[in-house]
């Protein structure tokens, strides 16, 4: 038997409530110019030194050591599904992410608009997040492509803008497969790759994928940045069993960026609506809906987007903001609260990286720490130790009071 599967079967509803904060790529590494500090050591944070010392402590590897997660595979894990058995492309997620009305054969596809140059007889990639042009713009450049590019091969095409420099294609027709290869690069200076089938199944895919770029780079010739695409993340649903259905709980997703929301939708929680962008906002709307749901999943972002910008300052003032935010989180008195990310983004190393993260977790339940301080070694000194990011559903349970006793 899984361990999954046995959490399962010994879920069971009741009135606690969860709340699971992700602080995206939360996990650093000690920086020199920081005293070799890691940004969580050098950030002043009060509120979660406090609650740390009424918690447990712990490292938890999103999926195993020495493995570098995506941020797909990093949340599947906090929500409790295997993410080597279960490996969810970005096409799918984004779709889901802007509420696309997605069709069981469809395939996806993650976009970035970005820059090429042609340098002798091939096109270079300068910039692959095109300057990171407004999410304005974007939309008026999907408009267009949408309006020139309705069908390729028979097979319907469409073109929906999701923030800054990304968008998604959503690809229906007969004979789709998703097993193709992606075309980023992923560095500036190479030149872009072209959509290969990994299997024979999906030549037909590729074949659409080609003359879809083919097309943008004609009709975006004229553009200073955003004059050519990126693809990656080719997928399709992936029919998981319902968060709600596997763990007996009513889930409420609270996510800003679109690929986090599309992996909340994924695993079938509902969808809540932020009146804006910020942290305060996303609190206004737990604080709104918090008599609606006995389990909540907040996600932030900022302190992976700062990571991977190599800007551990900026970095620090993100989780300084988290930590004074944090009271008006513990006001709601959560019968069980987690505070971890879904992989490390060092800013030292400008990229996810395999560390494992920093895991908190309170409960009137907890063999307490107490000992002052959240950062990853007083982490590796914890109660919880090291253990895989896929237990997290199983630590939240439990302290609920949502698990019934396994055997006799």
């Amino acid at each position: 038997m899984q361990p999954n599967s046995l959490l399962e079967e010994l879920s069971q509803p009741g009135q606690t409530k969860m709340v699971l904060i992700v602080l995206d790529g939360l996990g650093g590494l000690p920086v020199p110019e920081l005293g070799n500090k890691t940004e969580l050591e050098a950030a002043a944070t009060p509120n979660l030194d406090e609650l740390a010392a009424r918690s447990s402590l712990g490292l938890a590897y999103p999926v195993m050591p020495g493995i570098t997660p995506g941020s797909s595979a990093g949340h599947l894990a906090l929500f409790g599904y295997d993410p080597v058995k279960y490996v969810i492309g970005r096409g799918i997620l984004e779709a889901l992410g802007i509420g696309f009305d997605i069709k069981p054969q469809d395939i996806a596809i993650r976009g970035n608009f970005c820059t090429v140059e042609k340098k002798g007889s091939e096109l270079v990639v300068t910039d692959r997040r095109a300057g990171r042009p407004s999410t304005e713009h974007t939309v008026r450049i999907c408009q267009r492509l949408q309006e020139e590019i309705p069908e390729i091969e028979g097979v319907e095409v469409f073109i929906r803008p999701v923030k800054e420099h990304r968008f998604v294609t959503v690809l229906r027709g007969e004979g789709l497969d998703a097993r193709v290869k992606d075309t980023d690069p992923q560095k500036e200076g190479l030149a872009p790759l072209t959509p290969e089938p990994l299997v024979p199944e999906a030549s037909r895919t590729a074949s659409v994928a080609r003359k879809l770029l083919e097309k943008i780079a004609k009709l975006l010739a004229d553009e200073p940045k955003t004059n050519y695409a990126l693809l990656r993340g080719f997928s399709r649903q992936p029919g998981l069993i319902p968060f709600p259905e596997r763990f007996k709980l009513k889930a409420g997703a609270i996510a800003v960026y679109p690929m986090y929301r599309g992996l909340a939708s994924l695993v079938g929680m509902d969808l809540l609506t932020v009146k804006g962008e910020t942290l305060a906002d996303e609190i206004s709307t737990l604080k709104e809906h918090w008599r609606e749901y006995d389990f909540f999943f907040l996600h932030l972002k900022a302190t992976d987007s700062r990571g991977e910008d190599g800007d551990f300052n900026g970095k620090i003032k993100v989780i300084e903001d988290f930590d004074k935010h944090l009271p008006s989180i513990l006001e709601l008195k959560p019968d069980v609260l987690v505070i971890t990310g879904d992989h490390s983004t060092p800013s030292l190393y400008a990229a996810h990286s395999w560390h494992p993260v920093p895991f908190l977790l309170h409960s009137r339940w907890v063999r307490a720490e107490r000992e002052t301080g959240f950062n990853e070694y007083t982490c590796a000194r914890g109660m919880l130790g090291q253990f895989p990011l896929l237990y997290t559903m199983n630590f939240m349970l439990a302290h609920a009071g949502r698990l019934e006793k396994f055997s006799a």
